[in-house]
């Protein structure tokens, strides 16, 4: 029986490739949830009297760190399902606020491709936009994993 779900292989991936997410909204208890168990309690993302009198945009933001980890979460479903073997580093950089009630998604661009010395494994660096529905690029950032490949089959 086949498996549906399963994420990419690095030997099947071209650099240039490009690919979307689907959307996900973050929600007044995203964030309630997110800066409780993180201990990132700052009254920018915990207190609305303070948000609405203090704050520039008078909203509840997020954090950056909430963002970032929904982007990984969306393409962990969608590429990564049994064939990424390791996060190694990346740049990130945010552009712009994400507040409750916006919806996000990812678009990825591969952009660095090669083998690793040992085994069918391979390195692959994306050049990652977290992206809200204005089309606001909101995060970017460029990953650096480790993929497993997909064995060679034939004579």
């Amino acid at each position: 029986m086949d498996y549906v779900g399963l994420g990419l292989y690095w030997n099947e991936l071209e650099v240039g490739q490009k690919f979307r997410t689907v959307g996900r909204t973050v929600t007044e208890a995203d964030i309630v949830n997110f800066t409780t168990c993180t201990g990132m309690l700052e009254v920018l993302f915990t207190d609305m009297q303070y948000i609405e009198e203090h704050s520039p945009t008078g909203r509840r933001i997020a954090p950056g760190a909430l963002a970032y980890t929904f982007a990984e979460g969306l393409l962990v479903q969608a590429t990564m399902q049994h064939t990424g073997l390791a996060f190694l580093n990346m740049e990130l950089d945010v552009k712009g606020p994400v507040f409750a009630g916006d919806t996000i998604h990812v678009e990825c661009e591969v952009v660095e491709i090669r083998p690793t010395s040992k085994g069918n494994r391979g390195l692959v660096r994306t050049f990652n936009r977290i992206v809200n529905q204005h089309d606001e690029t909101v995060i970017t950032y460029n990953p650096l994993r480790m993929m497993a490949g997909r064995e060679k089959t034939g004579n």
